[in-house]
């Protein structure tokens, strides 16, 4: 019986959950980074990033897990960081094609 490479239904479903949500907080880091007015968005941005960083690995989401991780890392090291700074956007984008990408992955 080599019923190892069968998918497991229960695991799937908790993965799809994972992106739904991993989705909507990556829509949240775009809204932040889109907001003039807000002084803590891009501390927001990179708590989010956080969070994603961790749920992504475990779920075995390296990609995901790694993107976050840059976007983290790029906050983190540069003071002051604007919000509108390309290479932060261009993280989140990746992010959410890659989340996109796993999500057709499991339909």
């Amino acid at each position: 019986m080599g019923g190892q490479s069968m998918q497991d239904p229960e695991l799937d479903e908790l993965k799809k959950e994972f992106l739904t949500e991993a989705l909507d907080k990556v829509r949240e880091m775009q809204t932040a980074l889109d907001d003039k007015k807000s002084s803590d968005a891009i501390e927001r941005v990179a708590y989010i990033a956080h969070q994603l960083k961790g749920a992504g690995g475990s779920y075995g989401y390296q990609r995901i897990s790694s993107e976050a991780a840059q976007i983290e890392k790029t906050i983190e090291s540069s003071t002051g960081t604007d919000r509108t700074d390309p290479v932060i956007r261009q993280h989140v984008t990746n992010l959410a094609d890659e989340i996109n990408e796993r999500f057709r992955e499991l339909s």
